[in-house]
C-alpha cells in the first residue's frame, strides 16, 4: 500500500503521472485567474493511490475552477469546457466561475476559489492543485490535506445540510469503492 504523508508527498505524486500533468498544463494554457483542477480529480486519485489501486477510479467530470469577478457569464465557463475537450475530448471538463457560484448555493458571495472550496460538502473534496509560472505543481487545500490523506469523510465545516451531504456521500458509493475510507 502506498502512503502519502503530506503535501510534498501528493505534489510529487502528482508530477509522477503524465496524464495528470498533461490536464494540468493544459488548464494553466487557459491563464484562468487562480485556475486549478479541483475536487473528484484529486480526490479519487489520491484514494486510489492509498487503496493500492492499479487503475484510476473513472471520473465523471473534471472541476476547473476559477475566480473571475468580472465575468460572471455561464457561457465563458462553456467556452472553456469546449476549449479544453478540443484538446483532451477523453475527459468531460466542467469549468466553474466561484465568483459566480455563490448565485447557485444561494450564499453570500465568495472571494477567491480558496474561499468557494472552504464551502464544499465534504473536506477531502476541498483540494485543488495547478502549475505555478515555473510548470510546479502548487496544492489549494483551504481545508486541509489530512482528511484526505487520513482516508476520513468528513462534512465541511461550512456546509450545514447534513441530509445533502450524507446524500452525496452516498450517492457516489464511496464506503464501497474505497472500503479503507472512515466517515466521521
Amino acid at each position: 500500500m502506498l502512503t502519502i504523508a503530506g503535501a510534498a508527498d501528493l505534489r510529487e505524486a502528482i508530477q509522477r503521472q503524465p496524464d495528470m500533468m498533461a490536464d494540468l498544463r493544459l488548464v494553466a494554457e487557459l491563464g484562468l485567474p487562480q485556475g486549478c483542477i479541483a475536487a473528484g480529480y484529486i480526490r479519487n486519485f489520491v484514494w486510489d493511490m492509498l487503496h493500492g489501486y492499479t487503475e484510476r477510479t473513472p471520473l465523471h467530470d473534471v472541476d476547473v475552477l476559477y475566480y473571475d469577478p468580472a465575468c460572471l457569464e455561464e457561457e465563458a465557463e462553456k467556452a472553456y469546457d469546449t476549449w479544453l475537450c478540443e484538446r483532451n475530448p477523453r475527459l468531460n471538463w466542467s469549468a466553474k466561475n466561484q465568483a459566480r457560484m455563490h448565485l447557485r448555493n444561494g450564499t453570500a458571495p465568495y472571494r477567491s476559489v480558496e474561499d468557494a472550496m472552504r464551502h464544499w460538502p465534504e473536506t477531502a473534496t476541498a483540494v485543488g492543485a495547478r502549475l505555478n509560472a515555473v510548470g510546479e505543481v502548487e496544492l489549494i487545500a483551504p481545508l486541509g490535506l489530512d482528511d484526505l490523506l487520513l482516508l476520513q469523510v468528513r462534512q465541511g465545516p461550512y456546509f450545514h445540510d447534513h441530509a445533502a451531504f450524507r446524500e452525496r456521500v452516498d450517492g457516489k458509493a464511496w464506503l464501497s469503492r474505497w472500503p479503507r475510507l472512515e466517515m466521521i
